[in-house]
């Protein structure tokens, strides 16, 4: 539904001004003034997020203007862009204005065919409010630089039967597979986003990670924020300033000390969240060259393609229900599995169960992890003082360079490798 009768009546003679027009165009202005009923698939979402449903070429600086000069009301009452909404109300929207040259939006291309099927064959589940499509690797969820191909430029093709096309409630990286789920309708897209926002929605990921993590069922908790330098593209642990992350790791099935089969479920929705805790704990994720480095891939026939899958999604419906779906793995990820000799069977754990021991579990690989990055910066800092000819001789400093020399600091680590020994569960 758009939420709106684009046959509504355009004013009445009450919102006219007194005589006196300028033109004849003035007055065809006027009389264009637009009514529209709000209905339940709006309910209590603001008004700037109504024209971003409904109305995509009205700017938000032209809704605070109309709003400012009292030319936007909503049941007769001037109203601001924050105000929120309720089904039944009736919003005057002043006539639409001229578009200056080169500003109208532009207009998306025609799908192929070809493209029509593909997206459509994506599809694993379908209802009123949703559908969930199985995301290959390689095709990335949104547009960006350089990228033209992607998810939310085919979802034309998912309308169906609907009115208009589907959105996207959430992401998935573009080397990531796995399930995605589209709404329906702006009420689905309200519902399902709070679901999300709220951290009831369950995620579960399959991954193949190298080496085997010594404490099989556990949770990690870093906080990450993003990497200086990268321009936003890369996360890092950062214990300071970093925003609180959360990931449980289970190990499903080993492959000898090489590499394990594990489902990861984030508690918290950071930007490659699930990436960056398993290099920090020592465990990059297979083909993952970007957290992992060359540490991140196997020889022999195993694919260098990334190995993380979303496998299944559970997320209470509008209709009362909960919506559990599951996407199947991709080519190069199923033939992994069986050249490893892993059980495809085993994949499923039970859901809801608690993880053993409780605590969160701070691994030793993560400290070296934000040891080496600290070490790191103490290079950068050397080199940056050498250029400016302040260094030093080089080599291990002496007692006297070092301040705290002679002091003892191991022992602030006795009592956290104790602490974590008594946590772990050897597999």
């Amino acid at each position: 539904m758009t939420g709106f009768d684009p046959t509504a009546d355009s004013g009445s003679e009450e919102d006219a001004p007194p005589a006196k027009l300028k033109d004849q165009k003035q007055a065809l202005k006027v009389l264009d003034v637009r009514q529209f009923t709000i209905t339940a698939d709006d309910e209590d979402i603001r008004v700037d997020r109504w024209f971003k449903r409904h109305m995509e070429d009205v700017p938000f600086n032209v809704v605070s203007r109309w709003a400012r000069t009292g030319q936007l009301r909503l049941d007769g009452k001037r109203v601001s862009p924050g105000d929120r909404i309720s089904a039944g109300q009736v919003l005057r929207v002043p006539p639409a204005e001229i578009e200056r040259p080169g500003r109208a939006p532009k207009a998306r291309k025609d799908l192929s065919q070809d493209q029509i099927d593909f997206a459509q064959e994506l599809v694993i589940h379908k209802d009123r409010a949703a559908i969930v499509v199985n995301k290959p690797p390689g095709l990335a969820t949104q547009g960006g630089s350089k990228t033209t191909t992607h998810l939310d430029g085919l979802l034309d093709a998912l309308a169906f039967e609907a009115l208009g096309r589907p959105k996207l409630v959430h992401r998935l990286d573009k080397d990531t597979s796995g399930a995605i789920l589209l709404a329906r309708s702006p009420g689905a897209a309200s519902f399902f986003s709070k679901r999300f926002s709220g951290r009831t929605a369950r995620k579960v990921y399959w991954a193949i990670v190298m080496g085997v993590p010594e404490i099989a069922d556990g949770m990690i908790d870093l906080p990450l924020s993003k990497q200086p330098g990268s321009g936003g593209e890369k996360m890092h642990v950062d214990e300071e300033n970093g925003a609180t992350a959360k990931s449980r790791y289970r190990i499903i099935e080993r492959a000898g000390n090489r590499a394990c089969w594990v489902e990861l479920q984030p508690h918290t929705g950071r930007t490659h969240q699930l990436r960056v805790h398993m290099a920090a704990i020592g465990h990059p994720i297979l083909g993952d060259g970007k957290y992992g480095g060359k540490d991140a891939f196997l020889t022999g026939a195993i694919s260098r393609k990334m190995h993380l899958h979303a496998r299944r999604l559970q997320i209470e419906h509008p209709d009362g229900h909960k919506l559990d779906v599951k996407a199947d793995l991709p080519e190069h990820f199923a033939e992994t599995i069986e050249n490893l000799g892993l059980d495809l069977t085993l994949g499923d754990l039970p859901l809801n169960e608690k993880p053993a021991g409780g605590k969160f579990v701070r691994k030793k690989q993560s400290k070296a992890h934000a040891k080496q990055i600290r070490k790191d910066k103490r290079g950068e800092r050397r080199a940056r003082g050498e250029i400016k000819g302040k260094a030093g001789k080089t080599g291990k400093p002496t007692k006297r360079e070092r301040p705290n020399a002679g002091k003892a600091t191991h022992k602030k680590n006795m009592s956290h490798k104790a602490k974590i020994k008594t946590a772990k569960k050897k597999h």
